[in-house]
């Protein structure tokens, strides 16, 4: 189980069924690199996405009870932030924007901010968004592209807003606009016009959303989208993941969670 396979035959990481070791995808569900360079019988558990799921909803749930119980007296009670952390807990975890960004120098926090939610409907709906997205991005374009898709917008969406002049911002929807603009781009390349237009229809109504509803950082979800479409069209859903990817993808969790940490710490 622990030992890589660099010949014959191997099971799918996503439908458990046999395929080279080196097949670019599973004849039978379509994923994309399913012997997964001979460590498919390792994660075959962890499904297609290789667990970013499971990683992207209980990290914020979890960084949610922690911004809650840091300050417990400043929880807001009412409307859309109802149960939601004070800012001063916020920026103790790594909110982002112009305060802590330009005032503060807490650049690492464009990172860090994707993972905090400013109330419990704020973080309901951005984890439903997280479960509806994450594996149809991970089918087109492999798991491991999906993780930096979803790194590197968080970053464009933050520094956007945090150029566009927004005080204090965060939450997952940043990354999430940046998961539509990678289907979008992912449509028009390989033709699946249904699906570029149903996900540009989509981050067209929830922008529009954010137009009319006060709190919405309309900022990020725009610099979120364009950094979604930016790492489409230079991941290109229409080649295989490669090894370096797959690094380049663990290393973006690392800085992540260094991120998170460093927040906490230098508060």
């Amino acid at each position: 189980m622990w030992t890589r396979v660099r010949s014959g035959s191997v099971v799918c990481r996503s439908c458990g069924r046999l395929v080279g070791v080196d097949d670019e995808r599973c004849y039978h569900c379509g994923a994309w690199n399913p012997g997964l360079w001979g460590y498919a019988r390792l994660f075959q558990h962890l499904g297609r996405d290789l667990g970013f799921v499971h990683m992207v909803t209980w990290g914020c749930i979890l960084v949610y009870v922690a911004t809650l119980a840091w300050d417990l007296r400043g929880i807001h009670t009412g409307g859309f932030a109802i149960l939601g952390p004070s800012n001063q807990a916020l920026y103790t975890f790594g909110a982002s924007g112009v305060l802590p960004v330009v005032g503060l120098g807490r650049w690492w926090t464009v990172l860090s901010a994707a993972w905090l939610h400013a109330g419990v409907l704020h973080i309901l709906f951005n984890l439903m968004w997280v479960r509806q997205l994450s594996p149809v991005t991970a089918e087109a374009y492999g798991p491991s592209r999906l993780v930096l898709i979803y790194s590197f917008s968080s970053v464009t969406g933050f520094l956007l807003s945090t150029l566009m002049g927004t005080p204090l911002t965060l939450g997952a929807s940043a990354p999430l606009f940046g998961l539509f603009g990678a289907l979008v781009w992912a449509g028009h390349k390989t033709g699946s016009s249904q699906l570029g237009r149903q996900a540009l229809t989509y981050a067209v109504i929830l922008f529009a959303f954010g137009l009319f509803w006060a709190g919405v950082d309309n900022y990020a979800h725009l610099g979120g989208f364009l950094g979604g479409l930016l790492a489409g069209m230079m991941l290109n859903p229409l080649r295989r993941e490669t090894f370096s990817q797959l690094v380049a993808a663990l290393v973006c969790i690392l800085l992540t969670a260094l991120s998170l940490i460093a927040s906490v710490i230098s508060a």
